[in-house]
């Protein structure tokens, strides 16, 4: 059984992909009533943080720690969230951005299907008419 932290190494995927993925995982346990509201509170007090005046290690003082530290907050914030996150609910929200049908495109030959083609006029189908 996979591990809800799982989502954060995936194999053959550029980073840009793994972060949009993860902002869309933490987007849809935002929205899902089934998450506790005060577990949402962890996300949102990693944002205020990152917007506020108030810093642990000031940029101005230490310019690249500065933002590292604002990055870590983040990144610890988003982490626990999905963490503490229903097991079941993480999953399910995994599984739906995953889920990609795969196919290739072919075109369909003049001959090809013809016995099943169904002609419709102005957007009415009667059950007498198949």
């Amino acid at each position: 059984m996979a591990k809800k932290t799982d989502f954060l190494a995936k194999q053959n995927s550029g980073f840009l992909q793994d972060l949009a993925f993860q902002l869309k995982l933490l987007w849809r346990l935002m929205k899902d009533n089934r998450v506790n509201f005060l577990l949402k509170l962890l996300p949102v007090g990693a944002l205020i943080y990152l917007v506020s005046p108030v810093d642990l290690i000031p940029g101005a003082v230490l310019p690249v720690v500065g933002a590292l530290d604002d990055a870590a907050v983040l990144w610890l914030g988003f982490t626990l969230f999905v963490s503490l996150c229903p097991e079941e609910v993480v999953r399910e929200h995994t599984n739906a951005l995953q889920h990609v049908i795969t196919g290739t495109w072919r075109e369909a030959s003049e001959n090809e299907g013809d016995d099943k083609a169904l002609e419709v006029d102005s957007g009415e189908i009667h059950p007498d008419e198949q």
